[in-house]
């Protein structure tokens, strides 16, 4: 069996240094750890790509720019921007999803990915008028998994 292969948009990398007053952030912040684990544990395969680059080049503190960008050299794969990718972003946008999400998304349809994780409650509600990959926020990916270890 292939292993899953995992996009993660920029919010998701930066769940982790949000502030945990809500219960929500506090669970998505734990779930992404857990997806880095896997990662790390080379169970699941993580894309990266120019979009999150760009994304995270943007981040005022230094320290969080470092720890997410150290994940590109963990990624199997980084995308760089193509044709493909644009048509795919340019429909997305078509739908009402921002230009930079429907960027990562693309990126993320483009190589095929099996995931899309993000926190961003604003694509989550719209992943109905996506098609070819599974949005979902970190929390329910890994119950996902669960349930699919116990079949």
């Amino acid at each position: 069996m292939n292993k899953l292969q995992v996009y993660l948009d920029n919010c998701c990398f930066n769940r982790p240094f949000d502030d945990f007053n809500s219960i929500t952030v506090y669970l998505e912040a734990e779930a992404k750890l857990i997806i880095q684990d896997l990662i790390k544990n080379n169970i699941i395969d993580l894309v990266w790509s120019y979009i999150l680059e760009f994304e995270n080049s943007a981040h005022p503190s230094i320290e969080i720019r470092k720890s997410i960008l150290e994940w590109k050299h963990i990624s199997i794969i980084n995308v760089f921007e193509n044709s493909n990718i644009l048509n795919i972003a340019n429909k997305l946008h078509n739908v009402g999803i921002g230009v930079k999400d429907s960027l990562h998304i693309a990126c993320a349809i483009d190589t095929n990915c099996d995931y899309f994780i993000t926190t961003d409650k604003g694509i989550l509600k719209k992943s109905k008028f996506i098609q070819n990959i599974h949005i979902i926020n970190p929390v329910n990916f890994i119950q996902n998994l669960e349930e699919e270890n116990e079949k």
